[in-house]
């Protein structure tokens, strides 16, 4: 047998159908082919591999000692490529694999939640996993190659760098109160009106919240209580301990015994909420499909 790298797939499709077959004319039906280019390639195959591989009969073909052995070799072959293909349109349909989701966590209130389970309704074969964390540290994991897709968020207005963001929606901000405090009933109120209030935030330097915005315009908060999850904030502010911010992705969620009242925009500017991916990196079909779940998540919630 010569260099083995000059055998053609055609050669083995065409040298398995004329085996199972058993006729170079049946073949060349099966295959869209003429009988003459049947025999060509078969004839190509056998100078390729220095044997023949069928014994011509009166009434079609039948495969020879060589043939018989060379057989199993190219019908495995013609398997894997045929389960490769499989594998790689599955692939481009975004139908197996994995996916690795970042995102803030007022993200994973409604916005991320809706995207992933739209994405998993249309590739239930997909695995997706969920991270959830700060913006800063979601960027860096992007740009490690330890997130496929992350949700981020802009406070100052500016976004990170480094990467291919997708805007999503502007995130405004409302304020939680306790359902029995004066302003509950307000359509929208102003930062001013709040000053002798006691606030419940994240951290305990304002810099470091989503009041930072606030802080240029003169408006410095009493932080009373610092507590990380808004669950835990709106148990405080239900308790009558003070109130909070609180972004527009969250306040679809309050509790029933809270009110939940539209900040003026001037006080605190809406926050830019990006889908992300590293950039210079072509994101997979899996992300691709998410990237898109993520725009109809967000127009749902823009409305």
């Amino acid at each position: 047998m010569s260099d083995s790298h000059g055998l053609q797939v055609s050669w083995l499709r065409v040298f398995s159908a004329v085996a199972r077959l058993g006729s170079f004319t049946a073949a060349a039906r099966e295959l869209g082919y003429t009988q003459s280019a049947v025999s060509r390639q078969v004839c190509a195959l056998e100078g390729e591999t220095g044997a023949r591989l069928f014994d011509r009969l009166p009434r079609g073909v039948r495969l020879t000692e060589q043939g018989r052995s060379l057989l199993g070799h190219a019908e495995a072959v013609l398997d894997r490529l045929d389960a490769a293909r499989r594998d790689l349109e599955a692939l481009r349909e975004a139908a197996v694999g994995r996916l690795r989701v970042g995102a803030f966590a007022t993200a994973n209130a409604a916005l991320v939640p809706a995207a992933v389970s739209a994405l998993r309704a249309r590739h239930p074969g997909l695995d997706v996993t969920t991270r959830e964390g700060l913006s800063a540290r979601l960027a860096a994991a992007l740009a490690a190659g330890d997130l496929d897709v992350a949700v981020l968020s802009a406070v100052s207005g500016e976004p990170p760098g480094g990467l291919d963001l997708r805007p999503l929606l502007d995130d405004a901000m409302f304020v939680a109160l306790p359902r029995t405090h004066r302003f509950a009933d307000r359509p929208r109120v102003r930062l001013a009106d709040l000053a002798g209030e006691e606030w419940i935030a994240g951290r305990r330097d304002p810099e470091d919240t989503l009041m930072a915005a606030a802080l240029h315009a003169g408006f410095r908060p009493r932080i009373r209580f610092v507590v990380a999850e808004w669950i835990a904030k709106q148990g405080f502010v239900a308790a009558g301990l003070g109130v909070t911010l609180v972004p527009a992705l969250a306040a679809g969620v309050a509790r029933p015994d809270l009110a939940v009242v539209p900040l003026h925009p001037d006080d605190v500017p809406p926050r830019a909420v990006y889908a992300a991916t590293a950039r210079g990196i072509t994101p997979s079909p899996a992300a691709a499909a998410f990237l898109a779940a993520l725009r109809d998540s967000a127009a749902v919630l823009r409305r």
